[in-house]
């Protein structure tokens, strides 16, 4: 187990104890292993323990992995359409977070119309996938559910969220955002098999 897989397992025991004591010892105890954690991030990541304690703070509940809808489309060639993140982080699927009474799928065609402007419908599940935390990849466990897509509408346009949006050959991109490379080469694969998997619902 690499260090941010510990941590994350480590500040989820702590902010779910939080959540369900009702013991004040045990509030104390768990108080100081959220801090030792946020101390360790801010370590590793340059960056202030508060502000990363806030953050975790910020959520209440359960603390689970989130789930995220990503959206896998080509054209005729095969090339898959990927949006240069306006954070730096590389290029990535169109994608973003399933949110509460909302379906992946639902989710999926939400957020391609919010990123490209683009009107899709599902064709089939490609996979799920779960991204383990990685200082690159993002700090805390997520389940990506990715569909391949098929254009029935809109037109293409960069949002505000990207910096460049285009159809590219997968081989030729090197600067992937967290673990995109690999649903975009499941989806091609499944695009390449050309309907021989049936359509579904998630």
């Amino acid at each position: 187990m690499d260090i941010f897989s510990l941590l994350d397992q480590i500040q989820a025991v702590a902010r779910n104890g939080l959540y369900y004591s009702d013991n004040g010892y045990d509030s104390e105890r768990y108080k100081r292993i959220l801090n030792l954690s946020a101390e360790q991030y801010s370590e590793l990541l340059d960056t202030s323990s508060t502000e990363i304690k806030q953050n975790f703070l910020a959520e209440t509940g359960q603390i689970t992995p989130k789930v995220g809808a990503d959206a896998a489309i080509f054209d005729e060639a095969g090339r898959i359409l990927l949006m240069e993140r306006v954070d730096g982080t590389g290029w990535c699927l169109p994608c973003g977070w399933v949110e509460a009474g909302e379906k992946p799928c639902q989710a999926a065609i939400r957020e391609t119309k919010e990123e490209t402007g683009l009107d899709v419908t599902i064709s089939r599940l490609v996979g799920v996938f779960t991204r383990l935390p990685h200082q690159h990849g993002g700090l805390h466990t997520m389940i990506a559910v990715v569909h391949l897509c098929e254009i029935v509408g809109g037109s293409l346009e960069l949002s505000h969220e990207g910096t460049r949006l285009k159809y590219c050959e997968i081989d030729a991109i090197d600067n992937w955002h967290a673990t995109h490379e690999e649903y975009a080469r499941a989806a091609h694969k499944m695009w390449q098999a050309d309907g021989i998997l049936p359509s579904v619902s998630n």
